[in-house]
């Protein structure tokens, strides 16, 4: 028994819209599970993204990291150039601490055991901007 979904060569013009119907609900079926499978980043750290990338590129080049920590999801953005702080943010983007870089090189002594901690290491983001 030939399989009417993918008989292609049949004549019936009611098994072509039946078939044509058919493709239509399973395109709709694979497009909703697409759509809800995605998941978005959260909105402040595309604020934080969109505010790095509206700078001069760093250097070395920006980026943007997801942790757990201490039972909650925060955001990592490196330390860049010279003396100038890593970020540590709260998934509201509110600033945690500077675990490394400044002037000493390790932070603002506040979370001294971030890199100890963290687990679940996802990058969310890399400038793919070349520095000039």
């Amino acid at each position: 028994m030939k399989n009417k979904l993918f008989d292609f060569g049949s004549k019936n013009k009611k098994d072509k819209a039946k078939r044509c119907r058919n493709g239509e609900i399973l395109l709709m079926f694979l497009c909703l599970l697409l759509f809800f499978s995605c998941k978005k980043r959260n909105t402040c750290i595309e604020k934080e993204i969109n505010n790095i990338k509206s700078q001069d590129v760093w250097n070395p080049p920006a980026e943007v990291w997801q942790y757990r920590y201490n039972g909650q999801t925060v955001y990592y953005i490196p330390p860049r150039c010279c003396d100038i702080p890593s970020r540590l943010l709260d998934e509201n983007c509110n600033v945690i601490c500077s675990p490394d870089g400044g002037f000493t090189g390790k932070g603002d002594g506040k979370c001294n055991d971030f890199f100890s901690k963290r687990t679940g290491k996802k990058l969310i983001w890399k400038d793919k901007r070349i520095y000039r």
